[in-house]
């Protein structure tokens, strides 16, 4: 994707705006609770020049916290451009001590959780950063596309069930493949059980209030004509 334009920035600046957490659906605007101006708002592991300088545009006070240089370089490029007050931060999305308690009113975190080994970590992060009342707004890949050999069907191949769940380039890939991706400086992506995500967020002390799933394209993927790709939760701190 590509950072937000001059457009959809001045849009957002006049109150039209939206953001995704999963790769088409707009997240609802009932999930933000309230107009966003004046709010402190973390973009978590979503650099990339997308969703931060929107939600900055729109009125949030923005911190951007992300594992990518480059990515967290995109959120700064559209800020500098538009004259966005926007903070990055580098960092790894399952340690937010950088952070002291109850810093923030709402985070949003797009489908990104798939790049961390361990999930129940960030839910409990999210959980200590976020102030009484704040919303945790995440997106995450439904684990049973872990279940597929995507290399064979990107070739044309079959859809065929290879993995067994919880997946994880590291371990499961065959060694030429991972050895591929590290070669291309690519990131390994890992499954996580729905007792590890929407679970992790109730262990957390999160109480859910909305939920959707999302489907990717034809193009992006075959199963896309049999299965939600993704979901996103709406999670409240008591």
């Amino acid at each position: 994707m590509q950072p937000a334009s001059p457009q959809v920035i001045a849009d957002a600046r006049a109150g039209r705006w939206q953001i995704i957490l999963t790769p088409t659906k707009p997240v609802p605007q009932d999930w933000y609770g309230g107009p966003l101006s004046g709010r402190a708002l973390l973009c978590l592991a979503s650099g990339g020049g997308q969703q931060a300088p929107v939600l900055a545009a729109a009125g949030a006070r923005v911190t951007s916290y992300d594992y990518s240089a480059e990515q967290l370089a995109l959120d700064d490029q559209v800020a500098a451009r538009e004259g966005l007050a926007l903070t990055t931060t580098p960092g790894d999305m399952a340690d937010l001590s950088v952070f002291p308690d109850a810093s923030f009113d709402l985070i949003v975190h797009p489908v990104s959780n798939v790049f961390s080994r361990v999930v129940r970590p960030v839910w409990l992060e999210c959980f200590r950063v976020l102030r009484p009342g704040g919303r945790l707004l995440a997106g995450f890949m439904n684990p049973d596309y872990f279940l597929f050999d995507h290399f064979e069907i990107e070739a044309g191949g079959p859809l065929r069930v290879r993995y067994a769940l919880p997946y994880s380039d590291a371990e499961d890939l065959p060694a030429a493949r991972r050895q591929a991706l590290i070669e291309d400086n690519e990131a390994f992506e890992f499954s996580h059980s729905m007792n590890d995500q929407i679970g992790g967020q109730l262990d957390a002390g999160f109480l859910l209030h909305g939920f959707y799933e999302d489907r990717w394209t034809d193009e992006a993927t075959r199963l896309n004509a049999y299965m939600p790709t993704s979901m996103a939760t709406l999670a409240v701190k008591p």
